[in-house]
């Protein structure tokens, strides 16, 4: 997948142009494409100042970022103990259902993206789904979609 180079640098020029900017960068591309195209990892090596390895290394080092392209929507199933204990897996396996991926995975015309994550310190409220950072408590199965649908 190409992406406009022109855009990219629109993106980088946001910050200034010094190393101390990489982590600020990385995360306007994240939120720009979803994800941290090489081609964008290339020009914020040139645009900063910084070896490409540095770049990649960040890139790689934070679980924010992802190296392959992300749906516009995430979908985070919390996997902890509390959760896992009041129904996570039922969760999920309806979100996998409803939306015909496995977590990991993006739906074909990138809109969701379902990923599991370790516990988010939101036991009390357990089962929990986060959908765009949005916390939904208590999740029951019969509501996971429809709260995927509002985003």
């Amino acid at each position: 997948m190409e992406h406009d180079i022109n855009k990219i640098r629109e993106v980088i020029s946001r910050s200034p142009a010094d190393p101390s900017s990489l982590i600020t960068v990385l995360q306007d591309i994240q939120r720009e494409f979803h994800y941290l195209p090489c081609e964008a990892l290339k020009e914020t090596a040139k645009a900063l100042y910084v070896p490409l390895s540095k770049v990649f290394s960040a890139s790689t080092f934070y679980n924010a970022f992802s190296l392959t392209p992300r749906g516009e929507n995430i979908i985070r199933v919390c996997q902890g103990t509390a959760c896992h204990i009041r129904g996570a897996d039922q969760l999920l396996e309806q979100l996998e259902i409803g939306l015909k991926i496995k977590a990991g995975q993006t739906t074909p015309d990138m809109k969701y993206t379902i990923e599991i994550v370790n516990c988010v310190g939101a036991c009390a409220m357990a089962p929990v789904m986060i959908v765009n950072n949005k916390y939904h408590a208590n999740v029951r199965c019969d509501r996971a979609m429809r709260l995927v649908k509002r985003g």
